[in-house]
């Protein structure tokens, strides 16, 4: 079985940065698509980002998009999300997702085979 452990979460004020990781227990060459989602406190899972095996297509949210850049070591097997220019409405948990395959999006949840158990972001104001 697959495990995805994310890590890097924490307590920040607006306007600060956060690296997010995510290490796999397998290769994550093996995995078409890997991807970055989050949830809020009674809010639904959202995506915020992806990015393809090769590492050469990403696909942002609008509200993180130029905030917040996905990359990908396929070496280390690790998935990244760089978040700059934090803000209080990008509190919640977030969470890393793989899939193996190209299910026809990289943007729903239902799209992923595997999830981690999420690290919480906490933005103060």
């Amino acid at each position: 079985q697959v495990q995805l452990v994310e890590s890097g979460g924490g307590l920040v004020p607006a306007g600060g940065s956060l690296r997010l990781s995510c290490a796999a227990s397998e290769r994550t060459v093996s995995f078409h698509a890997v991807g970055w989602f989050r949830q809020a406190p009674g809010k639904e899972r959202e995506f915020v980002a992806a990015i393809d095996w090769s590492g050469g297509i990403t696909y942002y949210a609008d509200s993180v998009k130029g905030r917040f850049t996905i990359s990908r070591d396929n070496a280390k097997n690790t998935l990244y999300l760089q978040s700059n220019s934090l803000k209080p409405e990008d509190t919640a948990v977030y969470y890393c997702a793989a899939s193996r395959h190209y299910y026809g999006s990289y943007l729903l949840t239902d799209k992923y085979d595997y999830w981690g158990r999420g690290t919480t972001v906490t933005v103060s104001s």
